[in-house]
Order: C-alpha cells, then sequence, then structure tokens
C-alpha cells in the first residue's frame, strides 16, 4: 500500500518526508527499542514508535524503512525533524497510541 494512501487514512501529520510520499509500504513494525527494530524490521516496514530522538532516524535509513509514525502527541526536537529532512525519511505523527495505529494499519495492509 502507498504511504500517501495510509497518511490520509489514519489522518497523520507529515513533518519531512514529502518527497518519499508515494512509496510502497511492505508492512508495519511496532517497537520502542532501537535494537530490535534493527534485528527484526523490514525493508520498507513503516516503523511504530514513541521515541522522538535523533537516532530513530539513522535506524531508519540502516533498514531502508518507508518511515516513521511517531505516537502519543510525541513531538520530536527539531534537530530530529531537520535529520529526517536531510535524510528525506518521512516522518509521520498522531494522538494515537501504538496499539490503535497498529490495529489500524494492520487493517489497511489486509483489506
Amino acid at each position: 500500500m502507498n504511504l500517501n494512501t495510509i497518511i490520509k487514512k489514519l489522518q497523520l501529520n507529515v513533518l519531512s518526508g514529502q518527497e518519499n510520499l508515494s512509496i510502497d509500504v511492505s508492512s508495519g513494525y511496532t517497537s520502542d527499542l532501537l535494537s530490535d527494530v534493527i534485528a527484526n524490521s523490514k525493508e520498507k516496514n513503516l516503523w511504530i514508535t514513541l521515541q522522538i530522538h535523533q537516532n530513530i532516524i539513522a535506524v531508519a535509513k540502516l533498514k531502508d524503512l518507508a518511515g516513521i509514525i511517531i505516537v502519543n502527541n510525541r513531538e520530536p526536537n527539531e534537530d530530529t525533524i531537520e535529520k529526517a529532512k536531510e535524510e528525506k525519511v518521512p516522518l509521520l505523527c498522531t494522538s494515537l497510541m501504538a496499539f490503535e495505529v497498529s490495529g489500524k494499519l494492520y487493517t489497511l495492509m489486509n483489506e
């Protein structure tokens, strides 16, 4: 499924990576442990997390993830947003909890 479609259906806010919103998402991956994401996520997964520090951008690039959804109304600092813009990583946010976003994304991906 196309990332742009997911953004619209889940009403996500886009903070960066506008040039890469047409990417196809293979699945989702929900975790707050960077080491877990590095070990277990797959290329083009959409990562769901509450982490907001700059290291999430490095992990997304390393694993070639489709993007990052930050949950619970958490706001990354300006350094994180700037790094995401530099690396062209779609950085998205929502007020929903990780459980809700994961369930909604799973449903969308399996329609």
